[in-house]
């Protein structure tokens, strides 16, 4: 593989407009951990007691992408199966950008690190008799995947990290509290300007800050993401001056339910490793006229056989099929959605239950080698909000928590032992620029739900499942005209900051897409159809200076 140069792009420095320094209030601490999923809760664990640790997250600390994780966490238990196969599993479905290294690691841990999560409390599925309960999910070649509560793993796993950094006397979580841009000196991290409803804006200044923010999937209108997905971590990190890489590459998972006028809930990929069929309006299985694994197939390729299947039939969706397996393993096996099911005046063991693909998971991010570290000193990330190579051009599926869990313990491990090895010394200092007033200036008020729908249905519309070269130059000539006068406001809001983040990370995400001349995993060309060998690279963006 080969890495070109990293593109410069323009972007604007939010947190120096219109306020005085010397009327925000400063804390200090050790380490700064932003984003309370799995990376981040698992990170605070990692960190010395000794050491003084803040977790700032945006909204209540069980709402996390991580908490909605239905299918589960990947792993070698089958003494049928091994971690050869597993690496050989995320080396397939990632399309031949993987990082052999980084995947080899990550599976070889995969057993240990869900042992740790039982010996805090996570209480796993298991089989009549005893042992972890396995499941199969696509792209999977064995029983792999631990899950939970059926089919709420994250739900589980979220609870057991909380209530045991809960219990920590050295870790601080802040609640509520928006992270709204990181703090720099000679292009170093040094914290970050935050806020809480309660406090207004806080500098908290940090030895060592670890990003664990999570997801894009908000950007796109269809999508199985929470509202809090908005991005943040990536947009922070970019104005900062880090690195990010492949940000062409969102997945979109195929399964989502669609009710028009309901919420959007995802049907765990674990519903067709047990054994459901997708149908189409006519009630044909198709599966078999795109991929011969069927169902069982990677998740780009079923999205795009999805996508196809109803441009052929012109139908709004199609179907997930379980009448054929009994009922009491559904009930037993698929709680959670089960309920949702149930709650729409829908059987999910006797009835078609209508499906569409959706914005699922954002396989770019900031780039980080093995120890977690971004390219922005004193900056460690985590998660979904990275790209560390394990995921490649498309993620296996139940690959996200386990990485989460290797790569949060590494962040919180390194951040730990570097905060360590500093002085006491703690004290306000100068950032990298100088304060711009806006004056008196009065601005048109923006509608801010409009901007929102505006956005998130361009992109679904032109950077979705399907792409080509004349949509992608449509969205971006849109993108950039919302951003010019959007980015440069000063927003007293959530919602505000949020937007930024969306149009910055949107147009991130673009430029990469139009910059990569093929299909590759989760990135599809009608324009390009065919994976180039040569184009086998990673596409890095970092902000120009």
């Amino acid at each position: 593989m080969t890495t070109d140069q990293p593109i410069e792009l323009e972007t604007k420095r939010r947190y120096l407009v219109q306020f005085d320094p010397k009327r925000i209030p400063h804390l200090f601490t050790d380490v700064l951990i932003i984003g309370a999923g799995i990376a981040g809760m698992r990170a605070a664990l990692a960190i010395d007691p000794s050491l003084r640790v803040v977790v700032a997250t945006k909204d209540q600390v069980y709402n996390s992408n991580s908490a909605w994780a239905q299918g589960g966490i990947a792993g070698v238990f089958d003494p049928y199966d091994d971690i050869a196969n597993h690496a050989a599993d995320t080396m397939t479905a990632g399309k031949g950008l993987c990082d052999q290294v980084v995947v080899d690691t990550v599976v070889q841990e995969a057993s240990e690190r869900i042992l740790e999560l039982v010996g805090i409390g996570a209480q796993f599925d298991e089989v009549a008799g005893g042992g972890i309960a396995l499941t199969q999910e696509g792209g999977h070649s064995h029983r792999r995947v631990v899950h939970a509560l059926g089919d709420a793993t994250g739900k589980e796993v979220m609870r057991a990290l909380i209530d045991k950094v809960r219990a920590l006397d050295n870790v601080d979580i802040w609640e509520k509290t928006f992270t709204i841009d990181l703090l720099t000196q000679n292009r170093e991290c040094r914290g970050a300007l935050v806020w809480n409803p309660n406090h207004g804006k806080t500098f908290v200044w940090a030895k060592q800050t670890i990003l664990a923010t999570g997801g894009a999937g908000r950007l796109f209108r269809e999508t199985t993401n929470p509202d809090i997905a908005t991005a943040d971590g990536q947009a922070m990190a970019f104005r900062a001056g880090a690195v990010v890489r492949d940000m062409e590459f969102m997945q979109f998972h195929p399964t989502v339910l669609y009710i028009a006028g309901g919420t959007r809930h995802l049907v765990s990929e674990a519903v067709r490793g047990e054994g459901a069929y997708l149908r189409d309006c006519h009630g044909y299985r198709f599966m078999s006229d795109y991929d011969p694994q069927l169902e069982l197939a990677p998740r780009d390729v079923v999205s795009r056989a999805i996508t196809r299947q109803m441009e052929k039939t012109r139908h709004h969706c199609v179907y997930l099929d379980l009448s054929h397996l009994p009922e009491a393993l559904v009930k037993e096996r698929f709680p959670h959605i089960g309920q949702v099911c149930t709650d729409f005046r829908l059987d999910l063991a006797k009835d078609l239950i209508p499906v569409r693909p959706g914005a699922h998971y954002m396989i770019g991010g900031l780039k980080t080698d093995l120890e977690a570290r971004t390219t922005v000193p004193r900056l460690y990330a985590a998660g979904e909000v990275t790209s560390t190579g394990l995921h490649g051009a498309n993620r296996l599926a139940s690959n996200s928590l386990l990485e989460g869990l290797v790569f949060g313990l590494r962040a919180g491990r390194n951040a730990s032992i570097a905060a360590m090895e500093e002085s006491d010394v703690f004290t306000a200092r100068t950032i990298d620029s100088s304060p711009k007033l806006n004056g008196d200036n009065v601005e048109e008020p923006l509608r801010l739900d409009d901007m929102l729908n505006s956005l998130t249905s361009e992109m679904w519309r032109n950077v979705g499942i399907e792409r080509n070269a004349a949509d992608l130059a449509s969205a971006l000539h849109q993108v950039e005209f919302w951003d010019r006068y959007v980015g440069s406001r000063e927003f007293s809001s959530v919602a505000g900051w949020e937007l930024q983040n969306m149009l910055l990370v949107s147009r991130l995400m673009i430029r990469a897409a139009m910059d990569r001349h093929e299909t590759r995993g989760t990135h599809s060309r009608s324009d390009y159809p065919v994976t180039d060998p040569s184009l086998a690279r990673h596409i890095e963006l970092v902000r120009a200076k």
